[in-house]
């Protein structure tokens, strides 16, 4: 291993259009957050390899004499290897957990490279929120341990970004049990907006102007997986009813997607942000029809349409989190009043920008950079062998 210290960082994602309907074959839009995932990669020569996860609270250390049974060179999910990690760790069989699977994660990816290292990852994503957490956590480790063996460098051909996609890939299919190209590509491809429908190439809305909006997280609890079943049995149920609404879903998302590149090219306006308001409306209703919504998210478009702002939910709903359009100007009044009148109903708001940088092997600003050796050097001192 050459590379002594590298830090990467990863944005989260969110969904402005297409949920639930990408899996049946439309198109979705998806953006960068600047809400990001970091990571720092420090060579050693102590013969360990150690894991640092300050936000799940996971310190883990192992003897690299003990992993080298397990060493692989297959980046399509190798079954038989998981099974003989899960052994290994002594994490049950079925057991999903967020600690459980990155640390399975970590040691996936790792095996590929092979040597002493010390890794720490933090976040300012939260986990099963529908932000893309665990993408971001994956390509992180995959394009720090890639470039640590040297099989990728700075900046990224269109190569290399192909090969740490096909090994996030695989962590991802790890993780959630089935791949998600939307997410990863908003990880790895450059400052865009993501048009993805499956069986298709990610084509990308490049430059596109950045989005203010109000982020927020119900943390109500939910899973993707049910809440995706969910709709394909009212597909089946329905579908003189559902498909349209498919078809409908499909029309927001291109006249989104249209609407994003004539702002680019002409420059924004009040008519596009009238445009896209009306799109968050009627996806929305979409997305109740599916059976996806909550709540607490309904709680949310309703507080924010009172004071003139339009919201809808992000991801597979059910909870996890929500979003709200803002429109240019001075925005502080009214976040205020939102986030005073909805403070009952939801623990976190925020204001998060759309479309940021993605995969980046960075210098990191001193604060971020400085924060992530204050936890390594905390959390080294604690850190659990593994035995």
């Amino acid at each position: 291993m050459q590379v002594k210290q590298c830090f990467v960082s990863a944005p989260g994602k969110s969904i402005l259009h297409g949920e639930h309907a990408v899996v049946h074959g439309k198109v979705a839009l998806a953006v960068s957050l600047n809400l990001r995932t970091y990571l720092r990669l420090l060579s050693t020569t102590s013969g360990e390899v150690t894991i640092n996860l300050p936000n799940i609270d996971t310190f883990l250390t192992w003897d690299v004499t003990e992993l080298q049974p397990l060493l692989s060179v297959d980046n399509d999910l190798d079954l038989n290897l998981v099974k003989k990690l899960r052994e290994f760790t002594g994490i049950a069989e079925g057991s999903t957990d967020t600690r459980s699977m990155a640390v399975l994660a970590f040691l996936y990816i790792y095996l590929s490279v092979f040597s002493d290292a010390d890794v720490c990852v933090w976040s300012e994503l939260p986990t099963g929120a529908g932000l893309g957490s665990s993408a971001a956590f994956s390509v992180c480790l995959s394009a720090a341990l890639l470039s640590a063996g040297e099989q990728i460098s700075t900046p990224l051909s269109s190569q290399q970004q192909q090969n740490t996609a096909r090994w996030t890939d695989a962590e991802l299919e790890l993780i959630n049990k089935w791949h998600n190209h939307l997410r990863l590509s908003v990880c790895v491809c450059v400052w865009c907006v993501c048009v993805f429908s499956p069986g298709n190439c990610c084509n990308l809305v490049p430059r596109v102007p950045t989005l203010r909006i109000l982020l927020s997280n119900t943390k109500v609890p939910r899973s993707t997986k049910v809440l995706v079943s969910g709709v394909k049995d009212k597909i089946n149920k329905y579908p003189s009813i559902i498909t349209p609404v498919l078809e409908s879903v499909d029309a927001v998302s291109k006249t989104c997607e249209q609407t994003l590149a004539a702002m680019a090219t002409d420059g924004t306006s009040a008519k596009h942000y009238s445009i896209l308001e009306d799109l968050i409306d009627i996806n929305q209703h979409h997305l109740n029809v599916m059976g996806v919504g909550h709540p607490s998210l309904d709680t949310l478009c309703r507080v924010t349409l009172a004071h003139g702002l339009h919201s809808k939910l992000t991801g597979a709903g059910g909870g996890g989190c929500g979003i709200t359009l803002l429109r240019p100007g001075n925005v502080t009044y009214l976040v205020f009043i939102v986030n005073t009148a909805y403070v009952q109903d939801i623990q976190r708001i925020e204001i998060t920008l759309l479309s940021f940088p993605n995969l980046q092997q960075v210098q990191i600003i001193d604060i971020i950079k400085e924060r992530m050796e204050t936890l390594c050097v905390q959390n080294s001192r604690d850190t659990n062998r593994h035995t």
